[in-house]
């Protein structure tokens, strides 16, 4: 089914586009085998790797780059699982290709630790026991980094939780996941 909607893709495109050549049309990058080099910034390292067109970050990060601590939920960006920083800001890594990145600072949550010391929001959330089966925690984690970053985010509980609503806990952990939230919100505003 995939191979005839594809091919149904392609003729679409070049029926839109007669002057265009079949790879501008939407051919599958496996059929043209072509492969882009791409450069970023990886947790502080540099990583060069040759990436199909339509390579999405999540998959390198996980596959290539072998940082599996970033999930894959729902493949369709809608329950967080999956949010990396790319130059500091959130992005669910499924529904990003590798090659938009070529340059940019990835953080992971591999990343977020810093010479052994975990980053606040990491204590918070093992002190808070803000998780359940761990699934979203990463995700959950990498969010609420920017959330208190974000000066423009009220500190009250109802916009915390307005601005996690991207990211889902199929376990319920939420009173948690807020707590652990606002009391590294604290803690991050008494080490500045």
């Amino acid at each position: 089914m995939e191979e005839s909607t594809d091919q149904g893709i392609a003729q679409a495109a070049r029926q839109a586009f007669p002057q265009s050549t079949e790879a501008e049309c939407g051919a599958p990058a496996a059929a043209t085998g072509t492969l882009y080099p791409v450069t970023f910034t990886v947790n502080g390292s540099t990583a060069r790797l040759d990436v199909s067109a339509d390579a999405i970050l999540l998959d390198v990060l996980r596959d290539q780059l072998k940082l599996t601590g970033t999930k894959k939920g729902c493949d369709l960006g809608q329950c967080g699982a999956c949010t990396v920083h790319v130059n500091g800001v959130a992005v669910n890594a499924c529904l990003s290709l590798a090659v938009m990145h070529d340059g940019d600072e990835i953080t992971t949550i591999e990343g977020l630790e810093r010479n052994g010391e975990l980053h606040p929001v990491q204590q918070a959330f093992w002190s808070h026991d803000a998780y359940q089966c761990g699934y979203c925690t990463a995700g959950q984690m990498m969010s609420a980094v920017c959330v208190i970053r974000d000066t423009r985010i009220p500190a009250d509980d109802a916009s915390l939780r307005e601005a996690m609503s991207g990211n889902l806990c199929r376990c319920g952990a939420y009173r948690n996941i807020v707590a652990a939230i606002q009391h590294a919100r604290a803690a991050m505003q008494e080490g500045k």
